[in-house]
């Protein structure tokens, strides 16, 4: 069996990533997203250890003390983390893992993971990208401008990735990011690993 792939997927807030990676994995039994620790509240609706893992800051301190984060930033105040543990397992049992995670954070994996795949989610366009954060009617004027604020700090580091996905339609931002994880499973290593057999039986 292959080992599976690390994606790292990033995007500024309001991009529709958490909507993409959501319907992917949906549709793809060999990819699976990483849950995350944090310490932000928990929001109406969500559940914990399904969304994220919810804990205290004190307990996710130690845990960093720990060193068992793949990685963790603080975002807005609040701090997220990536079980390393849970990572290397999946990848180990041939899935593809996802970490939705910021540029910080990507850099942080990058260091630890070489042959990882990054891949960053931008919106069509500024005005796009503030409807679909007051469309939510989570935030109030302040924090929304915050967030364009934080946004266009995020999207500067697009080029820092590898793959870079323009989420205007939904269905082809699909398309794109299934694209995306068809072509590295059809990557000479991978295919190498796979029918390795084969191609040894051909070359003789």
């Amino acid at each position: 069996m292959n080992k599976g792939t690390l994606y790292t997927i990033a995007a500024p807030s309001g991009a529709g990533k958490t909507s993409l990676v959501k319907a992917l994995a949906e549709g793809d039994a060999r990819v699976k997203v990483s849950i995350s620790h944090t310490t932000r509240p928990q929001r109406p609706g969500e559940v914990d250890g399904e969304n994220y893992f919810f804990v205290a800051l004190e307990d996710f301190q130690t845990m960093a003390q720990q060193q068992a984060f793949l990685e963790h930033a603080e975002v807005f105040g609040n701090h997220y983390g990536t079980s390393k543990a849970w990572v290397e397992k999946q990848l180990e049992g041939g899935f593809d893992v996802i970490l939705e995670i910021d540029w910080q954070g990507v850099a942080q994996v990058r260091q630890l993971f070489a042959n990882n795949r990054s891949i960053f989610i931008l919106p069509p366009s500024r005005v796009a990208l503030e409807e679909r954060l007051r469309a939510r009617g989570q935030d109030d004027d302040g924090v929304i401008a915050e967030r364009m604020s934080k946004a266009t700090a995020e999207m500067s580091h697009y080029s820092e990735f590898d793959y870079l996905v323009v989420n205007d339609d939904f269905d082809q931002g699909l398309t794109d990011l299934r694209t995306i994880f068809h072509a590295e499973r059809l990557s000479l290593v991978k295919q190498q690993e796979k029918y390795q057999q084969l191609l040894s039986e051909l070359l003789r």
